[in-house]
């Protein structure tokens, strides 16, 4: 039978054994599970977000899609009203040479519902490696609960949309309004079917060469005619590229742009010289004396007129008094009766007498 002391030693040899099992089995896991080793050295890095999203201890930190480290910590710290989660990595120094302090951090996800981790992005980055205690900037990426709450107005206006869609169909189905009647009124098909059984009769009497239409359409005439036209304005054409007749001299004789121009050149001058004050048309365009004479003749002349029309004076009385119409109507038909008389009886009036001394 064992002593005591053997048994005591037996115990102690069991725990010496399962404690040793364990810490090795603790240091096998956390080296299968570490992404550069225990032995590897490494840098801390920060970031600050405005929310977590769900990002655990110990969740893994990843370059370009590559784990390089872990979360070491995570709290809420003060003066940081915007991003106020800290986010302490740890992360490989091997990767310090893709490692910048320009590079900039963001929250992702494993898959649509898996679990958050820290990744870094250095395509856009520049400046010098990052070194231990660096504080990275953040670019922040929609998670599922932003798409969610995003997507809720849009759901909302669809709601809303639909039920006024479904409002439209059911007014259509029971026939108000036009697109109702349009569609449940039997009378437009009815007209339709009526305006396509004329438009029927109307093609058949078009193609047997019936009315104004079918002649169009069939007979040999009007083509005849449209091509001896077409023949007569190509030759017309043809004259006028030749320089024939008016229409071909005026296109291509130079002469009529010669004498446009010396038209306009002369015009030119003209005007020049009435802007100058020079000539007739330039005194008169120009002379202020001259302007008022001519305003002093109008205004006489329209007083003269407003005389004649009043009939004063001699010339008004000649206009307004209707005595000398009447005293030359009626002297002129003295005159004719005078002239009428003597043809008559020439020598009632023309009488010679010789008186002799």
């Amino acid at each position: 039978m064992p002593s005591q002391k053997q048994l005591h030693w037996s115990e102690l040899r069991v725990g010496l054994t399962v404690v040793i099992a364990s810490i090795t089995l603790t240091v096998l896991v956390f080296l299968m599970s570490s992404t550069s080793g225990m032995f590897t050295p490494k840098i801390t890095l920060k970031s600050y977000f405005d929310n977590a999203g769900g990002l655990r201890l110990g969740a893994p930190v990843r370059l370009e899609g590559v784990d390089i480290g872990n979360v070491l910590k995570i709290q809420i710290v003060e003066n940081k009203p915007l991003t106020p989660v800290e986010v302490t990595m740890r992360v490989s120094k091997k990767f310090d040479y893709a490692l910048r302090k320009d590079s900039v951090t963001m929250l992702d996800q494993v898959g649509f519902l898996g679990e958050s981790y820290v990744d870094i992005s250095s395509a856009q980055a520049k400046g010098p490696t990052a070194q231990d205690g660096d504080v990275l900037g953040t670019n922040s990426r929609p998670d599922i609960q932003d798409v969610v709450r995003s997507s809720q107005s849009t759901l909302q206006n669809m709601q809303t949309l639909l039920q006024r869609l479904d409002r439209i169909v059911t007014t259509v189905e029971s026939g108000q309004g036009s697109v109702g009647k349009l569609i449940n009124d039997p009378t437009l098909y009815n007209r339709l079917n009526s305006t396509i059984a004329e438009m029927q009769t109307l093609v058949t009497q078009v193609a047997q060469g019936k009315g104004s239409m079918g002649k169009l359409f069939t007979d040999d005439a009007l083509y005849e005619k449209a091509n001896a036209t077409v023949d007569k304005l190509s030759s017309m054409v043809d004259d006028i590229n030749q320089g024939k007749g008016t229409a071909g001299k005026l296109v291509k004789d130079p002469a009529l742009y010669d004498n446009a121009n010396k038209t306009m050149a002369e015009a030119r001058q003209l005007i020049e010289q009435v802007n100058a004050g020079k000539g007739a048309l330039g005194k008169f365009a120009r002379d202020e004396e001259f302007a008022k004479k001519l305003d002093d003749v109008v205004t006489k002349l329209a007083l003269i007129s407003d005389r004649l029309e009043a009939g004063e004076g001699s010339a008004g009385k000649l206009l307004k008094d209707p005595s000398l119409y009447n005293n030359a109507d009626q002297m002129l038909v003295e005159s004719r009766e005078l002239v009428k008389a003597i043809r008559q009886d020439p020598k009632k009036y023309l009488s010679i007498k010789l008186h002799i001394f």
